[in-house]
């Protein structure tokens, strides 16, 4: 059990002087009752250039922006912007640092088919613009000035896009390689990694990485359909036993409702599936992102501590996930907060949410006792009550914590 379920949402239930239940207790009793739906995809913002790239390009690291994120918006891949810039094999980067983008050897896209009437799309979890783009064969520039979209090219799922050059139907994709007679597809659910998938389907992570024409880093996302080599049904989990339940509806004396304690349950399930990161990796993780998000390491490493003990398969009765801690709600605010969505299950969505919320937090308190009890407490509940006791507990161990890193 972690140390705290909360992050960013106002303390456990408190009542007020007469023994009534406050306000605010009742406001984030409905917070917590979120699931661990993810928000409408953002869609990454990049400029297209039509037919041949024509010379490399330079790209500013943004708040939250990953190599695998960047190569993804500009249609190259992360080994090809990992050489281009010097980077090693975990691919570090800083916000405002200036990346060159090879492009000069990219294959040329495929010229669009003029279209009289052209034709739409509707935007499906996971989607983004350049992503619609490519599969129909025309581009972010194209899309966007048919839909009116800003220069962030914000789409959300369900909506319906015009798409200006493109016949009724989109484009077949050549498949990367070829699969095996008795292989099969597999659609990417929230939270899968492809280690997880290929284990589900008796394969290997290099089988489907290879047959998918995925990078070192193995990127997929929600929606995406993947090749799954020498596979024709999914193999059976095990279930489990009857009446096991992996995570309490408990916290230091409040009882969480069933909602969202069946979501954590069903986290929990998915982390442990899933395979993550050792404890040492998560810490570096964390201490990695901290310093590109310009927040002091020492107080990132020690709320993950605190936290998780940097362990990433943890979640709390709350619904609150992973190393940071984070539940679904303030994962929604980080989200906003980087400009792209943010899935907490995986590993480094994780550790970006909780600096965010931190950075954030630092930014806009008025010192750092405050910011700490912020990300246990809840902003909201700090300025209206103080900080309660264990709240004060919990700001004192950080600050002991931090001492060691």
């Amino acid at each position: 059990m972690t140390q705290t379920a909360l992050a960013l949402t106002d303390q456990a239930a408190r009542t007020s002087g007469d023994g009534t239940p406050t306000r605010a207790a009742a406001r984030r009793g409905r917070r917590l009752a979120t699931g661990t739906g993810a928000i409408a995809i953002a869609a990454v913002a990049v400029t297209a250039t039509g037919g041949v790239a024509h010379a490399d390009e330079q790209y500013t690291v943004r708040s939250g922006d990953t190599v695998s994120h960047i190569a993804s918006k500009h249609g190259t891949s992360v080994a090809a912007v990992r050489t281009a810039n010097g980077l090693d094999a975990r691919a570090f980067i800083r916000e405002g640092q200036t990346l060159t983008i090879p492009t000069s050897g990219t294959t040329a896209p495929a010229a669009a088919t003029p279209a009289a009437s052209g034709g739409s799309h509707t935007v499906a979890s996971g989607e983004t613009v350049s992503g619609i783009a490519k599969r129909y064969g025309t581009t972010v520039a194209a899309v966007t000035a048919a839909n009116g979209l800003d220069a962030r090219a914000f789409i959300r799922v369900g909506q319906t896009l015009t798409i200006p050059g493109a016949g009724a139907a989109p484009a077949a994709a050549t498949p990367a390689a070829p699969a095996p007679a008795a292989g099969g597809s597999h659609t990417v659910a929230s939270g899968e990694t492809v280690s997880a998938i290929a284990k589900r389907y008796g394969t290997t992570v290099a089988a489907v990485t290879a047959a998918n024409g995925l990078d070192a880093r193995a990127f997929i996302r929600v929606g995406q359909t993947l090749t799954v080599p020498g596979a024709a049904a999914p193999a059976t989990a095990a279930p489990a036993p009857a009446g096991t339940t992996l995570v309490g509806n408990t916290f230091l004396g409040r009882t969480y409702a069933p909602s969202v304690v069946a979501s954590a349950n069903a986290n929990k399930a998915t982390l442990l599936a899933m395979g993550v990161p050792s404890k040492a990796d998560m810490q570096a993780k964390v201490a990695a992102t901290a310093r590109a998000m310009g927040v002091d390491p020492a107080l990132a490493q020690a709320i993950a501590f605190q936290e998780s003990g940097f362990n990433h398969t943890s979640v709390s009765p709350a619904n609150a996930i992973g190393t940071m801690q984070v539940i679904p709600s303030s994962g929604e605010w980080a989200s906003q907060l980087v400009g792209r969505d943010l899935n907490l299950i995986d590993p480094d969505d994780n550790v970006v949410a909780g600096v965010a919320i931190l950075r954030q937090l630092v930014k806009s308190s008025p010192d750092l006792p405050t910011a700490i009890a912020s990300y246990y407490q809840g902003s909201g509940s700090v300025k209206r009550n103080g900080m309660f006791s264990d709240t004060r507990r919990y700001v004192a161990n950080i600050q002991t914590h931090m001492a060691r890193y």
